[in-house]
Formats: C-alpha cells, structure tokens, sequence
C-alpha cells in the first residue's frame, strides 16, 4: 500500500515554551503543515499520531552511527523489512524513525536481550521530524503491518 506523505492534518511547532505546545490529544492544538513550518515559534516539527488514520512510527534509538551512517545489524534487519517505508534520521543523528500503515493502538516498548529497544507508537505521541531520509528510502507511507507484526508477536 503506498500513498501520500504524512498528511497535513496534525503537524505541530516544536517549542520549549508550554502555552504553545499542541497537546496529542487535542486535535484544536494541531495545525497544518504549512503553517507549523512557516511558525516561528519552536525550534522545529512534529506530527501527531492518533486515531484518526493508521500512520505509525516505528522508533529505533542509537542505532545509527552518524559518523559511517551503518546501522547495528538488527536495525537494519527492521529496516530492510519494512520494505518501501519511509525512514528518517532522529534529531539526536544518531537514531531512525520508520513511518508508515498498520493497527497500532497502543504503544509498544520491546526489551532486546542486549539491554536496547524499539519503540512502536500509533496514537497519543508526538515524534520530532528532521526530514532527513535515510539512505534512498521513498517519500511514501508503506504498508508495514509485517514488520509491526514480528516485532510485537
């Protein structure tokens, strides 16, 4: 399945200051894409994700080294699976973000035996955007049911 990047319905200005935060589960908070990225407020993007659609975002932290751009052998494992999603590198630089479709209404926090984790979320986050993509990966949101699916089992 393949479609549009992530819509325009759910964008938020990154910000320190709180009055100016939008709050996941207020959908009067959000905003446009165009208008979070032409705020001045903040210090960058954000996309909201709930339960209106099925994007999800599948969070691999520190498993990027920015220096060679080479992954720890079980991430790019994950990303190889999730086959044409789009993937950005995480504002630490050090980490990726997977986008695409599947049934993720809760969050998932899977322990690795080596101590790390991958992170699974669907509705009630905000995940920090660079756009950034990794590698050669397509600007369209893949079906990754697959992969969500071997993760949590």
């Amino acid at each position: 399945m393949q479609c549009a990047p992530l819509s325009c319905r759910s964008w938020r200005a990154l910000t320190h200051a709180p009055v100016l935060l939008a709050a996941v589960t207020d959908s009067a908070t959000w905003s446009t894409y165009k208008d979070a990225a032409t705020s001045t407020a903040g210090a960058g993007l954000g996309f909201v994700l709930s339960d209106v659609d099925d994007i999800v975002c599948i969070d691999l932290d520190h498993r990027l080294n920015p220096l060679t751009g080479r992954l720890t052998p079980w991430a790019a494992a994950i990303v190889r699976d999730a086959g044409t999603a789009y993937v950005e590198v995480s504002p630490s630089g050090d980490g990726l973000h997977i986008w695409g479709r599947a049934d993720v209404r809760q969050g998932h926090c899977i322990r690795r035996p080596d101590g790390t984790a991958v992170e699974i979320y669907g509705t009630g986050r905000s995940i920090a955007m660079t756009g950034r993509r990794h590698g050669s990966c397509p600007s369209i949101l893949a079906d990754i049911s697959a992969v969500v699916n071997t993760l949590t089992a």
